[in-house]
């Protein structure tokens, strides 16, 4: 487990859970046998490899107070445990399974960054994960909006 005091350490979390989900969304991918299933696999292993980097620009880029914003308090008190993401049978889900697991995931970085903000006494801080929230909140969005086309085909 990644030792988390400041903000900037949630945001390598969130790059490495986004990295980490993106590699084994495509080993997964490559061993299902849907069809379906290995379509939108490679493409969320692609999506998530996009977020990897926009959550790296965050990281590199970002407001050094708000960064450096220590947030220990609720890490202590809600730790965050790192998902095993191969652990959940992606070979052997459906789409809509798929789907799921992505989403369930993606909003559990969404809470964690709501309630930061929430409780952020520093307003550049505030704004960053707010920023980081909305980003969360519309790729989960778009990922739904594709999996829905994906699933018309």
């Amino acid at each position: 487990m990644m030792q988390i005091e400041t903000i900037r350490d949630v945001l390598h979390w969130t790059k490495d859970f986004h990295q980490q989900l993106s590699q084994c969304l495509s080993h997964c991918a490559d061993n299902n046998t849907d069809e379906r299933a290995r379509m939108i696999l490679a493409y969320l292993s692609e999506h998530e490899k996009t977020l990897t980097d926009v959550v790296s620009g965050f990281e590199k880029n970002g407001d050094e107070h708000a960064l450096n914003t220590w947030c220990y308090q609720y890490v202590h008190h809600n730790p965050i445990t790192r998902h095993v993401h191969c652990d959940a049978p992606f070979v052997e889900l459906d789409t809509a399974q798929i789907m799921d697991v992505i989403v369930d995931q993606h909003q559990q970085v969404i809470e964690l960054y709501r309630y930061l903000a929430s409780r952020a006494a520093i307003s550049s801080t505030r704004e960053l994960l707010e920023s980081l929230c909305s980003l969360e909140e519309h790729e989960v969005m778009r990922l739904a909006q594709s999996s829905n086309r994906l699933g018309d085909l």
